[in-house]
């Protein structure tokens, strides 16, 4: 098994499986066809890239940016992290 460790300021996605989902009525609607958010979670970062992400942080990135790549059987984006937009947070209230 082998790693992919960002380098030069980068960080790694891990990008969600695209999956079909029934609607009401019976109708199928591939992800495809749906509008795709611009988000992953965070799998490799460059050494010190930031200090504000870690691995395992849920993001969202620019559309159109990065580089996506197969490795394993799962597809990752290799951005800037500087396209890095915002992170998930927890939080107790708005």
């Amino acid at each position: 098994m082998t790693k992919i460790q960002p380098v030069n300021g980068h960080a790694l996605i891990k990008l969600e499986k695209d999956t079909e989902e029934k609607k009401v009525g019976g109708i199928i609607i591939p992800k495809t066809a749906e509008e795709k958010l611009n988000q992953g979670i965070i799998a490799g970062l460059a050494a010190g890239a930031t200090d504000e992400l870690a691995v395992g942080d849920r993001v969202i990135y620019k559309e159109f940016s990065g580089t996506r790549i197969k490795h394993e059987g799962e597809e990752y984006l290799i951005i800037p992290v500087d396209d890095i937009l915002a992170k998930f947070v927890e939080v107790d209230e708005i």
